[in-house]
């Protein structure tokens, strides 16, 4: 990855809408070497995919809540069947397997507490294997994440 390369997917992080060609006069390649660029990019594996940023609080979700889980064993098989179990709800946002106190973090968003207490019953209770959850409710965001930091 050059320079040009870096400077694509920082622009491409920041408006992955843009036109080849407004890409390419920002970076300073000719339309066609941008696209060829980009599609390299794209075949590379190294642009997974576009999506749109939607603001969560246009949706009604205005509470963001961490869920620290421990399970009862680190077993392949009680890993596999958490891991499986997260994936059957939208309401999981996002699921990392830890090191620490907690064998995963789950990141969630609710309308309110009483929306949260609703996906605590009908979801989190349901995944199998955990012996405890430490919830953290989100008081504001000082950083939302905008892309990966690109060297170069």
């Amino acid at each position: 990855m050059d320079r040009f390369d870096a400077h694509i997917l920082r622009e491409l992080q920041k408006d992955s809408h843009i036109a080849v060609a407004d890409l390419a006069e920002r970076i300073g390649l000719s339309t066609s070497a941008c696209h060829r660029r980009v599609k390299l990019l794209e075949s590379s594996g190294m642009i997974d995919g576009y999506s749109a940023r939607v603001n969560p609080k246009a949706l009604g979700l205005d509470l963001e809540v961490f869920v620290d889980i421990t399970l009862t064993s680190q077993s392949q098989e009680a890993m596999d069947a958490f891991e499986k179990a997260v994936q059957l709800y939208d309401e999981i946002l996002e699921c990392v397997l830890t090191t620490g106190t907690a064998d995963y973090i789950l990141r969630i968003v609710a309308r309110d507490v009483a929306h949260y207490d609703m996906i605590h019953r009908r979801c989190l209770a349901r995944l199998p294997g955990v012996s405890g959850m430490q919830t953290s409710f989100a008081l504001r965001s000082i950083k939302s994440w905008r892309g990966y930091p690109v060297p170069g």
